[in-house]
């Protein structure tokens, strides 16, 4: 049997991204603890997936049709909540999506398709749950961050940008919001193996496939061996991420930012302790772009 929340505890929670991955893995161990959960998603299979798991574990969690980056679609999943249940009392904005290209290689189109799926609509859902919490003087707002919003690595450009705004973003907001007793928090994990990561690939394939004529060739080839690297090292769960969140909700007071995976960690204090140069000659080693750089130096006199 889940455990309800305390009494005036915050209870209704909208979970974007929640039906499948972190977000899915956060909305079930929330309805475990007895929140009221909206997990919402497009996919209309993982929707009635996630609704049959509720049904037959008896979890107080509703799968709700709502695409992130749809303004009118934001508006009718939340009207439909507070049909429903009220009042959003927590909004854990968790959709996302990576494409991997080199910063001079991306098209705008795809660069605004990150923006608009990692920042942009984070702020958009927040801008309408606000007013409420505001008035109610509680909320909290959980944005789901990345290793990335730290620490920008080559060909992770575009996923890297979205989420330092989103971090920038959060920082201010947790001060503007202060006042009226809402927190704001940032969950920020490294690499965790879910679908997300399949995806990436099908939306980087254009630039995966045109790597062999690119001048950034050696640049790709190192990421993507940077990458299943980092891939075979990680041990972690959507489940380990959602346990984090659960307390991103739970602490009085949040802090500020919770890191998830070891990997994260050590990329972070990395960060705050050494120079950019210290960091660049990491990287610079880790992407081997000494030896590019004088193989391209090679080419060049040839």
């Amino acid at each position: 049997m889940a455990a309800n929340p305390s009494p005036g505890k915050l209870s209704t929670v909208l979970v974007t991204g929640g039906t499948d991955g972190l977000g899915r893995a956060t909305a079930i161990l929330l309805a475990e603890r007895g929140y009221h959960v909206f997990a919402a998603g497009r996919n209309a299979e993982r929707l009635e997936a996630l609704s049959q798991l509720a049904h037959d574990r008896k979890l107080p969690l509703e799968a709700l049709e709502l695409d992130v980056c749809d303004a009118a679609s934001g508006e009718r999943g939340i009207a439909e909540i507070e049909r429903r249940a009220g009042p959003v009392d927590i909004l854990v904005s968790n959709a996302g999506i990576a494409i991997a290209a080199v910063m001079e290689e991306v098209t705008p189109a795809d660069l605004r398709r990150v923006l608009e799926t990692n920042f942009f609509s984070p702020i958009r859902l927040a801008h309408r749950v606000l007013p409420e919490m505001r008035r109610r003087r509680h909320g909290r707002i959980i944005n789901m961050s990345s290793i990335s919003g730290k620490v920008a690595i080559p060909v992770m450009g575009p996923y890297a940008a979205s989420k330092h705004a989103l971090e920038a973003a959060s920082d201010s907001m947790r001060l503007e919001l202060y006042p009226f007793g809402i927190h704001v928090v940032l969950i920020e994990p490294g690499y965790i193996q879910t679908s997300m990561n399949r995806t990436a690939a099908e939306l980087s394939s254009a630039y995966a496939k045109g790597a062999e004529r690119s001048p950034y060739k050696g640049i790709y080839q190192a990421f993507l061996g940077e990458w299943e690297r980092t891939r075979k090292a990680s041990r972690y769960q959507p489940e380990d991420c959602a346990r984090v969140v659960l307390r991103a909700i739970e602490d009085e007071p949040p802090r500020a930012r919770y890191v998830v995976t070891r990997r994260a960690k050590i990329g972070i204090f990395a960060r705050r302790l050494l120079s950019d140069q210290a960091l660049d000659n990491r990287f610079k080693k880790a992407f081997r772009l000494d030896e590019l750089r004088e193989l391209l130096a090679r080419e060049e006199k040839n």
